[in-house]
């Protein structure tokens, strides 16, 4: 059985059997994979930021490359979502300075955090230093975006028929799905307030 995030000292301890773990890796490589820049880094921040200018090279009608909404994975946009929707113009501006050093970032934490999981895999325990921690976070959540965005879950309304239709037929396709967001939840709730210093959530 799965054991939620405990504070163990200055680290962050939770227990995974090696299934879970996988799954859990699993789904945060489909997300990297999202989330990758369009430039890889160079270890040279100047060199880096020439780069992703040059790939944000201005599509027609004057926006950046891949900023057009209609070309837009929603998924990517419920991650990547705009800094001003108020105006189009400064919103894809902002994007093509800003927008390959987050996806690096975000990229860096599901890296981070899949190290983790396959790290001595035969091992139950995961243990994070608070660094890693923070990243297993940010990756946590960019996992559970992703998956509910996948499926439909924009509002709690939409939560909430999704899992009366779940209740309603157990062999529904969309039962594994439901089981897989509800452990994701479970997991970033348990490290929130292990990090916060809260109560440990019961185990799953």
């Amino acid at each position: 059985m799965a054991r939620a995030f405990r504070r163990r000292g200055a680290r962050m301890v939770a227990r995974l059997d090696r299934n879970e773990r996988e799954v859990i890796a699993s789904l945060m490589v489909q997300t990297r994979s999202l989330l990758a820049p369009d430039v890889a880094s160079t270890g040279d921040a100047f060199a880096d930021l020439m780069a992703s200018l040059e790939s944000g090279a201005t599509a027609p009608e004057g926006l950046p490359r891949g900023t057009d909404p209609g070309d837009r994975d929603p998924a990517l946009a419920r991650l990547l979502p705009d800094a001003h929707r108020g105006d189009p113009a400064v919103a894809a501006e902002f994007r093509r300075l800003t927008e390959q050093d987050l996806r690096r970032r975000k990229s860096d934490a599901l890296t981070a955090s899949i190290d983790a999981l396959r790290a001595e895999a035969d091992r139950d325990r995961l243990s994070l230093e608070p660094a890693t921690a923070q990243s297993f976070l940010i990756a946590l959540t960019d996992t559970r975006l992703l998956m509910g965005e996948r499926l439909g879950l924009r509002t709690e309304e939409d939560v909430d028929a999704w899992e009366a239709r779940v209740e309603a037929d157990p062999d529904d396709p969309l039962a594994y799905a439901a089981a897989l967001y509800d452990f994701l939840t479970w997991l970033q709730d348990g490290l929130v307030g292990a990090l916060m210093g809260r109560r440990a959530f019961p185990d799953a």
